[in-house]
């Protein structure tokens, strides 16, 4: 199936690794343009070394406020155009509720929130019909997810205000969606549980009785961003292998 990617362009921040990294990836194999960033030029550059010559890169932080507007900027005089982005940021470090500081907290909300919403929120201006915005969340929206606490906090909320979001640009034809990554084997995956027994005894509790590959990750990530997903909107999608007992 042609999903329509051709010469179409897209920002994915934190897409030098893991999932984005995957999704800019499917992306750029399907004539895709990509705009990646992450806070390291090596990793940034290695990326867009990889990705080819339909990528440009960016070293920034998701919680500057100016790096919004420098991913737009890059991407349309880079590329001349842009319809849309894939929105991912690094996790906040695992903590017990009771023992996360209010530093801890500010900081990810900084990040891991208002990084978002500035995100998009530069986004808007430059997209037209057939664009689409997909958040990268979390399976914790819908479950707690014990060790990210922190984040289990703060997603469910950016959840709903892309449902929200997703109501009140529908009419531009402009989508949004939110993407819920569980169990997947990035470098995140593995510093959060780097024992393989440990690993192994978590895919057992999984359908599908294995982890994630990014690859999987990245192609639901460029079909729902693509002209093929165009009558999908305001949904969140776990890719979890079935992890998720609620529907």
């Amino acid at each position: 199936m042609d999903l329509g990617l051709r010469e179409r362009v897209y920002v994915v921040t934190g897409g030098t690794k893991g999932l984005g990294f995957a999704t800019a990836q499917c992306l750029v194999d399907d004539g895709a343009r990509v705009v990646v960033s992450s806070r390291s030029q090596e990793s940034v550059d290695a990326a867009v070394a990889k990705l080819g010559a339909n990528a440009r890169g960016l070293a920034a932080d998701n919680a500057d406020p100016a790096t919004p507007a420098q991913l737009v900027d890059l991407a349309r005089s880079g590329f001349g155009r842009l319809d849309g982005a894939l929105i991912s940021v690094g996790g906040p470090p695992g903590t017990n509720p009771p023992q996360a500081t209010e530093e801890q907290w500010r900081a990810a909300f900084e990040s891991v929130f208002l990084g978002v919403i500035r995100m998009t929120q530069a986004l808007l201006p430059h997209l037209d019909e057939g664009a689409a915005i997909g958040l990268v969340l979390s399976t914790s929206v819908k479950s707690p997810v014990p060790g990210i606490e922190i984040s289990s906090g703060l997603r469910p909320g950016l959840a709903m205000w892309a449902k929200h979001l997703a109501d009140d640009i529908g009419q531009r034809g402009v989508r949004v969606f939110s993407l819920l990554p569980g169990r997947i084997l990035t470098d995140r995956m593995t510093e959060l549980m780097p024992d393989e027994s440990d690993r192994a005894r978590m895919a057992q509790t999984i359908p599908l009785r294995r982890m994630g590959d990014p690859e999987e990750f990245g192609r639901i990530g460029a079909f729902l961003l693509s002209p093929a997903a165009s009558y999908l909107t305001g949904l969140t999608v776990p890719v979890d292998g079935g992890a998720l007992r609620s529907l």
